[in-house]
């Protein structure tokens, strides 16, 4: 594609000496824009990518792929129910549950939290709840005796063994008012899910004890339904509203999160494009550096092309002198971009303990440590992207370059 001559033209073109130092200074900052702008746009994509997996897994590990519910109260005689639901294909599991707001009370303090209470052996079944566990064991889930999230216990002074009081919002009317309802439970698991808000603000208890509490005898007021494939769950509700019969409501995860999971498409989207601009102010940067040299070197293109250089040369020279700046900014940025993704963690701790700042605040990001997912395709469509980009701000320049009349050139050298 590029002949000899053309190569070495625009290598020496690209060596600029003493002369044309500015020009150099602005090829120098072209590099360096699309360099960080391909670096930062991989780091960001990384980090919304793995942000969005890890919520994503971990809100689909604490809840239903799918829930039955129904709005005209609990529902009763509900292993009927579960048992038609688990002959629908493509369920995985089934698990009636009681899901209620509650006070936490301990020595004076209070705290608003939910209660989810399921059978012991479905919380043992739970990984993402069984192998969080920090403190305690599965065996201590049991009547009476409760699992809370680690910011929970710190929040209220509370470990394993200790007791509490919950409070339920409705009680028991009497002459003076209305008297909550209350009892006295133990502390027999602390539990990290790596999300603030599981790990502040839930208890999961068993589901007897729940039934006594809320006053739910035989009953439960939810069914969490796995499905075998979590991206395919809402291709199975239709076949689980049709097994209900109509005696419950089903909404499957991506309803529950709709406006969650479209906040961050959102984002991510805007970040792309925000970030974009970075690539496209350096490419700018390509054109006027290209212009200038253009201009520097119109002499040097006179002679050659009254040497024989033709004006296809002359413009594969300069589109090849410019593209190079890009292509190197794009490697070195790409190179740079996966490996500060691929450490992302280690780098945000290494950046606190310097600074002394917390860069990445559990109760406002969710996660207790930040992800990073590496997609070759975004990847690969983000360095596309910045080579299109630099190749196409070379084409003026370049085209200048090859119109230029050698007789005009010269006629006062």
């Amino acid at each position: 594609m590029f002949t000899p001559f053309e190569r070495m033209m625009a290598w020496r073109y690209l060596r600029a000496r003493k002369a044309e130092g500015f020009v150099s200074v602005i090829a120098g900052f072209s590099f360096t824009g699309i360099m960080l702008g391909v670096a930062t746009l991989i780091i960001v994509m990384s980090v919304m990518n793995g942000f969005r997996a890890e919520l994503v897994s971990r809100i689909l590990g604490l809840n239903g792929h799918l829930n039955v519910y129904s709005a005209a109260g609990p529902l009763s005689n509900y292993m009927s129910l579960v048992d038609r639901l688990e002959n629908v294909k493509g369920v995985s599991s089934v698990r009636p549950m009681i899901e209620g707001q509650v006070l936490v009370s301990v020595n004076g303090a209070a705290h608003g939290a939910i209660v989810r209470a399921m059978a012991r052996e479905d919380f043992a079944t739970k990984p993402i709840i069984s192998g969080s566990i920090v403190q305690g064991e599965l065996t201590e889930f049991r009547e009476q005796s409760v699992a809370i999230g680690t910011e929970l216990s710190k929040r209220l002074g509370l470990n394993i063994g200790d007791s509490f009081t919950l409070l339920a919002p409705k009680g028991k009317a009497s002459p003076f008012g209305t008297i909550p309802r209350s009892r006295t439970y133990s502390v027999g698991v602390i539990f990290d899910v790596g999300m603030y808000e599981y790990n502040n603000g839930f208890i999961f208890m068993d589901l007897p004890s729940a039934q006594k509490f809320f006053k739910l005898s035989g009953q439960v007021n939810s069914i969490e339904v796995m499905a075998a494939t979590p991206e395919k769950a809402d291709k199975i509700k239709d076949d689980l509203v049709e097994a209900v019969g109509g005696a419950a409501g089903v909404y499957d995860w991506r309803q529950a999160n709709s406006s969650f999971l479209n906040a961050l498409t959102v984002e991510r989207n805007v970040m792309f494009l925000i970030l974009t601009l970075i690539i496209l102010v350096a490419a700018f940067n390509i054109i006027s550096s290209m212009i200038m040299l253009v201009k520097d070197k119109g002499k040097d293109i006179a002679i050659l092309r009254t040497m024989g250089a033709t004006q296809g040369a002359m413009l594969k020279i300069f589109v090849l002198t410019g593209a190079s700046i890009g292509f190197a900014g794009t490697l070195f940025g790409a190179l740079i971009g996966v490996a500060f993704a691929s450490n992302i963690e280690s780098i945000r701790r290494f950046l606190e303990s310097i600074s002394g700042a917390e860069l990445f605040a559990d109760e406002i990001y969710f996660l207790s440590q930040l992800p990073a997912i590496i997609q070759w395709e975004d990847i690969t469509g983000i360095i596309v992207m910045a080579l299109v980009l630099s190749v196409a701000a070379t084409i003026y320049p370049a085209w200048r370059a090859s119109r230029l009349d050698p007789v005009e050139a010269l006629r006062y050298e």
